[in-house]
């Protein structure tokens, strides 16, 4: 079992809702390659560029989540309101989130082709909460997610929130995608073999 899905601690980032997939990498940013190393990078560095920046980095806003000329983020966990990662099916949206370091989005829905994409490519862990947390947890809050628990904990504000349990999707994000999953069940043969 890996780490990735067991705890998760780090500062929050926050957002409101229908966080759409042009706003989490815009379209002009799709032309970076995800093979090269360099290139790579900028997709950390242009993660949530399209969010209106009075609604990045709420209560307060105007907090960009990488800053100036940087490619990796001082926050690791994002807190966004309903429908996460609506819009088009772009596998990029949650990559460019886990290039800029992030481990884990939690919000309490997510479009179904966003939360798939972010399982089944290993990219970040989806967390769904029962309650719309960005109305609570600030940017900046450090935040720790306990999936065996099923809460995360607001160490800034002293505060603990249910979360739901991963179900089905557990023993992908555990393997770190569906291709790992695939080759640790044996449904496909190990690189190399």
């Amino acid at each position: 079992m890996s780490n990735k899905s067991k705890k998760i601690t780090g500062k929050a980032f926050v957002l409101g809702k229908n966080i759409d997939t042009d706003q989490i990498i815009p379209a002009a940013h799709l032309v970076y390659s995800l093979e090269d190393p360099e290139e790579r990078k900028l997709y950390g560095k242009y993660a949530l560029s399209g969010v209106p920046d009075e609604e990045s980095g709420l209560p307060q806003g105007n907090i960009p989540l990488t800053r100036e000329e940087e490619t990796e983020s001082e926050f690791n966990i994002i807190v966004g309101g309903p429908n996460f990662g609506c819009g088009s099916s772009r596998e990029h949206a949650p990559a460019c989130l886990e290039i800029a370091g992030v481990k884990a989005i939690i919000a309490p829905t997510f479009a179904r082709i966003f939360y798939r994409n972010s399982v089944d490519g290993g990219f970040l862990v989806p967390y769904e909460s029962l309650e719309d947390l960005s109305q609570k947890v600030h940017t900046h809050d450090e935040l720790e997610i306990d999936q065996e628990k099923q809460v995360v904990k607001n160490i800034t504000q002293n505060e603990e929130y249910k979360i739901r349990p991963l179900g089905s999707v557990a023993d992908i994000v555990e393997a770190g995608g569906i291709f790992a999953y695939a080759r640790q069940t044996g449904m496909m043969e190990a690189a190399g073999s």
